[in-house]
């Protein structure tokens, strides 16, 4: 049966979710089993999308194919391709708070992250008045702008979000130079048997590769703590982050705080939650992120978050949503500088009942529930306007 090899890397792989060591409570079975389903769903769809001489750009990740602690606030592109051909991307720009293209030398695995051959924003991208663009990937040796390495395998491409309501999506397509206006060849059974072993393998691959990922690159950090900003390892390379895990009874709250960069210094600045499944938590029906447009800053320049179960009645309150523990993470992007520590998080855990007294600018941060719920049902909104299934 060609089926075969994808039915039984679904039953390993639910082996793999049942067994995984984080897994304490139904809560956390059960958005294991979701996540299984995202994977299942992920590792059809993008390798029905694997074809380097008729690509196209595929959504690699959304509400419903989480993957790799994803940023609620990107809408993610990639289309695979080949070193040795040339491919021309086109598009229109949209006033998004970035944009940024990165070749990549191969895919993630669980004992490496894959190399960045090239990585910019739209800055270096020569944008005609009507928001329009080309651009050129290619071998040396052709002419292309942009150098493909040997190697090179897959093509990037985010578009992130800081003013999730203001902000509008841009277009993008790509296809190869010499294949534009011909046809691919019919289907036939053995590459369609070839494709369900492809997407069995990329299905446990990225189970075990999302599993091992945070146990570098997070857990060996000491709990309720955050990293200095530093380029994302295994991420996009033009971007900083800071990083870290918590674990939180439910009568404690975490507060970080961290300087608002500026859109002069990073146009994109947001920070989100994740659960131990290493992907985003329910950022549709909760507010378990913030860019720095929606964040309330204090009047000393900085921006407070409070992470914790119970609602503290505060407008930069991120929901833990039942998750004693899980990861932490600040983006900045665009950047005009390096960022050093004095731009980095600084993080307190205390009491709940102890927020009023010792949270500066407390009484400027409240909110009322009817603005908590304006709230929700404007990210819902939001959200439904560029993220379609």
């Amino acid at each position: 049966m060609a089926t075969e090899p994808f039915a039984l890397a679904i039953a390993e792989a639910e082996k793999i979710i049942r067994s995984a060591r984080h897994v304490r409570t139904e809560q956390d079975l059960a958005e294991g089993l979701d996540y299984l389903a995202g994977g299942i769903k992920a590792a059809l769809h993008m390798t029905w999308a694997y074809d380097r001489d008729f690509p196209f750009f595929a959504a690699s990740t959304g509400p419903y194919a989480k993957l790799g602690l994803d940023n609620p606030d990107t809408l993610y592109f990639h289309a695979y391709i080949r070193d040795d051909a040339e491919y021309v991307v086109t598009g229109r720009r949209g006033t998004t708070a970035d944009l940024s293209f990165q070749v990549l030398d191969g895919d993630y695995s669980p004992a490496r992250s894959p190399g960045s051959l090239t990585a910019f924003d739209d800055r270096d991208i020569e944008i005609a008045p009507d928001g329009s663009y080309e651009l050129r990937f290619g071998p040396a040796g052709t002419g292309a702008r942009h150098t493909l390495g040997p190697g090179a395998a897959m093509l990037i491409v985010r578009e992130v979000f800081s003013g999730w309501d203001a902000e509008r999506p841009g277009e993008i397509r790509i296809h190869r130079a010499d294949t534009l206006g011909s046809a691919p060849p019919p289907p036939a059974v053995d590459r369609i048997s070839k494709r369900y072993e492809v997407a069995a393998r990329m299905l446990l691959g990225r189970l075990r590769t999302f599993l091992a990922f945070p146990e570098r690159h997070y857990l060996t950090l000491p709990v309720n703590t955050m990293t200095e900003p530093r380029p994302t390892p295994g991420g996009l390379a033009t971007q900083y982050s800071s990083v870290g895990h918590y674990d939180l009874d439910d009568d404690q709250v975490m507060v970080v705080t961290v300087p608002a960069a500026g859109r002069d210094v990073a146009p994109y600045q947001g920070f989100q939650l994740g659960s131990m499944w290493y992907v985003s938590l329910d950022y549709i029906n909760h507010q378990t992120s913030l860019t720095a447009d929606q964040a309330r800053h204090d009047p000393d320049g900085r921006i407070r978050y409070v992470i914790g179960e119970r609602d503290p009645g505060l407008a930069n309150w991120l929901e833990r949503t039942g998750h004693r523990r899980g990861y932490l993470q600040i983006r900045w992007q665009r950047l005009t500088r390096p960022l050093g520590p004095e731009d980095g998080p600084e993080v307190e855990v205390m009491r709940f009942e102890d927020l009023p007294s010792r949270l500066p600018y407390h009484d400027r941060q409240r909110v009322s529930p009817q603005e908590w719920t304006a709230r929700i049902a404007a990210r819902q909104a939001a959200v439904a306007r560029r993220m379609l299934g």
